[in-house]
């Protein structure tokens, strides 16, 4: 009741989402927000900021108010974090169905899931820059597949040579 009476006042859920991004709140503050964070912790863990912190606070702040500056950061962000949502959903449905079927003292499940993360990593991160044309050039078209069939044989190769000396 309570959630008709707020859609028909213009206070929905999603009307407010709308309004937050008409606001620019997903293309700029969250970005801003995170690569801000991530910088400013990086910094603190330098010997050079670890007794001014309000230097690397500076430092945080300036570098994700340009990297908003010509639009790039947040269009990449638009692309790929809806993909990595996606590479979680994957990811954790395999989580619970694994569970119902793999015992907890087998070990070697974990590396499955490595191996499953890491692929879901690949493909999210491929598939939003060449999505955003990063890596959309001619040179990743022609050996793009190539590169990326190397790259999983020789992951399954190490993995069954891992495997075998456990064995």
């Amino acid at each position: 009741m309570l959630g008709i009476m707020l859609q028909g006042a213009g206070l929905g859920f999603q009307n407010l989402l709308s309004q937050l991004e008409n606001l620019g709140f997903f293309q700029y503050v969250l970005p801003f927000l995170l690569i801000f964070a991530v910088v400013y912790a990086i910094l603190t863990r330098l010997k050079v900021f670890e007794n001014n912190k309000g230097a690397a606070l500076i430092v945080a702040l300036a570098i994700g108010l340009l990297s908003l500056q010509l639009d790039f950061v947040p269009a990449f962000f638009q692309n790929i974090f809806p993909k990595f949502g996606i590479g979680l959903a994957v990811l954790l449905v395999a989580l619970i169905l694994a569970g119902a079927f793999i015992a907890d003292e087998e070990k070697t499940y974990k590396w499955i899931f490595f191996g499953l993360g890491a692929l879901i990593f690949l493909v999210v991160a491929i598939t939003s820059l060449s999505d955003w044309q990063f890596v959309g050039s001619w040179w990743w078209n022609q050996y793009g597949g190539l590169i990326i069939t190397l790259i999983v044989v020789i992951a399954a190769v190490i993995g069954v040579i891992i495997a075998s000396k456990k064995s």
